[in-house]
């Protein structure tokens, strides 16, 4: 496929177009970087590739022939899944998204491990009361989500001697994994035993409110973390969990709207950690880096290891 004119845009486009015109990376190609509301339907028509996080509100495919996501999510560009054309290529960003979120889910855990919130209270009470840390070999995780990220947290914890449970959608066995178990053959008792449920699975049909009254239902004083997006959680059962001692917390990053509305009650609960989708931000270095190399496999025609089965919607 030969790639002729380029439209960058999104929240990166500045900081992409200074490392790209900065280094003449993109060999004479005629590249058009625009701000997000300005995209215009001439720029559609115009562009054979179109580099952005998400669909423009005006986005049409045009004279587009390859869309590259800026983030290692689709969800946004499935939304158009029913009007995609055959011959259009989606990719997306792989870049260290696994071990950031490994670093992220960490640190949430040590945080649980090492009593951080129960030592604060008793400080600011003047109390002296020793609890002893628990230590991460004596905990079970449960990963939904099998893929390079789910695989690469799995590593990182397996390190530190946690038992790694995942789930995916085939159920196939998947390296640093203790086991894996399909969706549809979830064992509520390796549910029921986690100290830890960790999602990292894309949004697509399948997993649209999947974490549901009946699955916390399934809980016993868990954590629940979720890195993967925030449509897979049905957050007033997330809510219901947290009030009954279902869920012992929760770590919430994506959220189906963001940014999170402000009168939406998950701000104020003391149950739930809200962070602002900052667990495997996309550096602008990063995004160039794995866009030149994208683009260099399209036009030479190899296999794409960051292909998107758009049936699949990851």
């Amino acid at each position: 496929m030969k790639i002729t004119n380029i439209l960058f845009t999104g929240r990166l486009v500045d900081e992409l177009e200074g490392l790209l015109n900065a280094e003449e990376m993109l060999n004479g190609r005629r590249v058009r970087f625009v701000p997000d509301g300005e995209v215009s339907s001439g720029d559609l028509d115009w562009a054979d590739a179109f580099v952005a996080f998400h669909p423009t509100i005006s986005f049409h495919f045009g004279g587009i022939k390859w869309v590259h996501s800026l983030g290692a999510g689709v969800d946004r560009y499935m939304e158009l899944n029913g009007d995609w054309p055959e011959d259009v290529l989606l990719t997306r960003t792989i870049t260290s998204f696994g071990r950031k979120i490994g670093e992220y889910t960490l640190s949430y855990m040590l945080k649980e491990a090492q009593h951080h919130d129960r030592f604060r209270e008793q400080q600011g009470r003047g109390e002296w009361k020793m609890v002893a840390p628990r230590t991460l070999d004596e905990m079970k995780v449960v990963v939904f989500g099998t893929g390079e990220i789910g695989q690469e947290l799995a590593k990182i914890l397996g390190f530190f001697g946690v038992q790694v449970e995942g789930v995916s959608r085939s159920g196939r066995d998947k390296e640093h994994f203790f086991r894996v178990m399909s969706l549809e053959g979830v064992d509520d008792s390796s549910l029921g035993a986690a100290d830890f449920i960790i999602n990292t699975l894309p949004l697509t049909k399948e997993t649209a409110g999947l974490f549901d009254e009946q699955f916390f239902g399934c809980m016993n004083q868990a954590v629940f973390i979720n890195v993967g997006r925030g449509g897979t959680v049905h957050h007033g059962a997330l809510l219901n969990a947290l009030d009954s001692g279902a869920l012992k917390a929760a770590v919430l990053d994506v959220f189906e709207e963001e940014p999170l509305p402000a009168d939406s009650p998950l701000w104020s609960h003391p149950g739930v950690t809200v962070t602002p989708h900052i667990s495997a931000i996309t550096t602008p270095e990063e995004a160039v880096e794995c866009f030149l190399e994208t683009l260099d496999a399209v036009e030479s025609g190899v296999e794409l290891r960051n292909r998107v089965d758009v049936g699949r919607g990851y």
